[in-house]
């Protein structure tokens, strides 16, 4: 079989660098070009030695000549804005396209502005005639889009990824009053990616957690959107955001009230055959030892179910590794649906212990 030819736009970001890593090992994938803003002339495996001799391709400027020619995908493992700028030429010359910003995580220009005033961002979608065209990336909940007529996906925040996966099966069996849904999430510091931060200055954040975005997290708009199409209600969450002094990883602790008292195997049993389906989905009861060093480095999404019978909250923990299942590993999964590969292909491997 003939490989598919791929290209990576942010190659040197932390998600450029992580495609890069999992689209090595994958059977059916060449990569062709990398881009970048930053290094360019430099061989990958200079700016990131631990890929000598796996990765030497040289990082490329955008109106390098090689980088313009025509590859099969497009990763644009960049920030927000430079999709919308560059992904109509892509899909002219005959791309699939995906990318890890928000540019394309909303099919309507309102749904984009409400986002994008989120992160101080022009409102004003500069491609809106890509938006009807676009599918949200997040295979557990729309492999069949994706794999039927996607050409433009949106990959998911990381954030959202968490929450979605994890209310998605409460959200649709209305197991919970809506109005009493908390997202109380935790992220690694690499979530704030790779330029320089003085917040993320080592002596600044060791020993340093704390909540922000309060007044309203982007990804907020993602979760509403997708659990309020699952539940077909207008739902609403109290989401906050919070930094710990880690590497990678993210922990969602997500509560809702019962309607009714129901009994905590009744309620995975409902989460088993909403995942069943799922290759990187694993349900855990409460007694189940789960954490995000079991997830670290794997496109996992790990999910324990637990039911306070005092209170008759369900409680449900998410972990993910924001790097990968919240950013380049959930892309390559949209790669293997748009392409027609085998879902879990070049990402079915565990984690490295301790």
């Amino acid at each position: 079989m003939k490989k598919i030819s791929i290209k990576i736009v942010g190659a040197t970001g932390y998600g450029g660098v992580g495609i890069t890593e999992f689209l090595l090992r994958h059977p059916h994938a060449e990569i062709g070009a990398l881009v970048a803003l930053q290094d360019v002339g430099k061989r990958m495996s200079e700016v990131y030695p631990h890929l000598a001799g796996f990765c030497d391709l040289p990082i490329l400027a955008p109106d390098d000549p090689t980088a313009q020619t025509a590859f099969d995908v497009v990763f644009f493992a960049t920030p927000d804005g430079v999709g919308m700028q560059s992904a109509g030429c892509e899909l002219e010359r005959g791309a699939k396209v995906i990318d890890y910003s928000g540019d394309f995580r909303f099919d309507t220009p309102e749904a984009y502005a409400d986002y994008a005033m989120r992160i101080g961002r022009n409102p004003e979608h500069t491609a809106p005639n890509l938006l009807d065209q676009t599918v949200y990336g997040l295979p557990e909940l729309h492999r069949e889009s994706i794999a039927g007529r996607a050409s433009l996906v949106g990959n998911p925040g990381c954030f959202a990824i968490s929450c979605i996966l994890g209310l998605a099966p409460a959200a649709q069996h209305r197991l919970v009053d809506f109005s009493s849904l908390i997202c109380d999430c935790k992220t690694a510091i690499s979530g704030a990616g790779k330029k320089p931060n003085a917040q993320f200055h080592y002596p600044a954040r060791y020993d340093q957690m704390n909540a922000y975005k309060l007044a309203g997290h982007q990804h907020i708009c993602e979760v509403e959107r997708e659990l309020s199409l699952l539940a077909d209600a207008d739902l609403k969450i109290t989401f906050t955001a919070q930094v710990v002094p880690m590497c990678r990883g993210i922990l969602s602790c997500l509560y809702g009230t019962l309607h009714e008292n129901r009994p905590a195997t009744e309620i995975l049993e409902l989460y088993r055959e909403f995942y069943a389906d799922s290759p990187f989905i694993r349900i855990r009861d409460a007694e189940t030892p789960s954490g995000t060093v079991h997830v670290r480095g794997t496109n996992y999404c790990n999910i324990t179910v637990s039911v306070d019978e005092r209170t008759r909250r369900l409680r449900v923990i998410s972990h993910i590794d924001n790097l990968v299942k919240g950013q380049a590993g959930n892309a390559l999964q949209n790669m293997n649906v748009m392409c027609g590969f085998p879902e879990d292909c070049g990402l079915s491997f565990p984690g490295q212990y301790p």
